[in-house]
């Protein structure tokens, strides 16, 4: 016999050989929230001592791959289908234009909104922040850091602080043999999203590429010869498929008047970063996209280049040589994340309420101060919904 409280009642309950006891359950009320949820972590900063995480574990790529063969096992090899018979595929190229567009849109506009949204840049490390006066926040982590005190000294940003720039070498012939150590520095250097794109089939007569019109012969994995197109008429001359667009001068930048244009703009903006975001990552799962574990050094190519310039952490065992993995859509475009401000009217943050503040991506910062609505996509890491007490005292009392 066991004694069992419940709801404030006594409850005798007797137990028996080969009898179960008796499950008491207690209602309980769930609260679900159908919507997107009230906030969310902050991305995780890696340090430059850490290697990138390889976006599929090595594990399941092994088990992936045994499976595969398995399932090819007694069966005819199929044909190859593009792009790795060395054709381009058709249903990509507009949307290769779009980012290509999309990219040359969203600096014009950059360039455009920087006159009107103040944004400041810190002097000694790569952090930024929107707004009239920089956060207060000791994070930086430049050289002298320590005698600053983790203080930042903020200077005016420019486009480059906001977009950063990752140039990529431009492959002519994109299943050709990999880029020697030697020829380093005869290759040319574009950015990685043009790159991605003339590969994806955005014709630019400064950066000629190779273009087959018949697949490839494949003699081995390595190893493969170009098919006759003798046979074929010869090649239309060059007119591209869409109209391309250039970047404009600074000089010749028309800086919005009034609110609405400043809206308008900052629409338009946000607009294009997301187009060219959506954009490069389809492109991105049909045509690889390398990356280095241990540096930003970012390649566009089924395997990376053999330049050793990788100058990481303990770059001395591996000889300089990169470790390359697959990319994902932040190492080829990635946001700079900058804290966001609340309340326009008091742009001033408070050092003891970091935690209630949100962040964002740089660009989507700079457009919702201009004037354009948070995507909802990023409001949970905005912590839109999160509210900020007024004082130190009463963020004390928060549970």
């Amino acid at each position: 016999m066991c004694l069992l409280q419940y709801g404030g009642n006594n409850l005798r309950l007797q137990t028996a050989v080969k009898t179960q006891p008796q499950k008491l359950f207690h209602r309980q009320s769930v609260i679900r929230c159908e919507g997107p949820p009230q906030n969310a972590d902050f991305p995780r900063y890696y340090s430059k001592k850490e290697k990138k995480p390889f976006p599929i574990p090595i594990v399941e790529l092994r088990r992936n791959a045994r499976q595969r063969m398995k399932d090819r096992r007694g069966k005819p090899k199929a044909l190859v289908p593009p792009p790795k018979n060395g054709l381009l595929v058709k249903r990509l190229i507009p949307v290769a234009y779009s980012v290509y567009n999309a990219r040359i849109t969203l600096i014009n506009n950059l360039k455009k909104l920087l006159k009107v949204v103040p944004v400041l840049a810190c002097r000694w490390c790569n952090e930024i922040h929107v707004g009239p006066v920089g956060h207060p926040f000791k994070s930086c982590r430049g050289p002298n850091a320590s005698l600053r005190r983790g203080h930042h000294e903020w200077t005016k940003a420019v486009v480059e602080d906001i977009l950063v720039p990752i140039d990529a070498y431009h492959l002519f012939d994109r299943l050709g043999r990999r880029i020697p150590h030697e020829d380093r520095f005869s290759v040319p250097r574009v950015p990685a999203v043009v790159e991605l794109c003339i590969q994806a089939g955005v014709d630019l007569p400064e950066f000629p590429t190779k273009r087959r019109r018949k697949p490839i012969i494949r003699i081995s994995k390595s190893e493969f010869v170009d098919a006759d197109e003798s046979e074929l008429p010869d090649p239309d001359p060059y007119v591209p498929m869409e109209s391309i667009l250039t970047e404009e001068n600074d000089n010749r930048l028309v800086v919005p008047s009034n609110a609405d244009e400043i809206v308008l703009l900052a629409e338009e903006t946000l607009e294009a970063w997301e187009k060219m975001r959506v954009g490069a990552n389809r492109l991105m799962k049909m045509y690889p996209v390398r990356v280095c574990g241990y540096c930003p050094e970012v390649h566009v190519g089924g395997s990376g280049h053999k330049a050793q310039n990788c100058g990481a952490h303990k770059h001395q065992q591996r000889n300089g040589q990169h470790g390359w993995q697959s990319a994902v859509l932040d190492d080829f475009i990635p946001p700079r994340y900058v804290w966001h401000v609340p309340d326009l009217s008091k742009p001033e943050l408070q050092r003891e309420l970091r935690s209630f503040y949100g962040q964002a991506p740089a660009v989507v910062e700079i457009c919702v101060q201009g004037g354009a609505a948070a995507p909802e996509r990023y409001q949970p890491t905005m912590r839109l919904n999160v509210g900020i007490p007024s004082t130190v005292k009463e963020a004390e009392m928060v549970v």
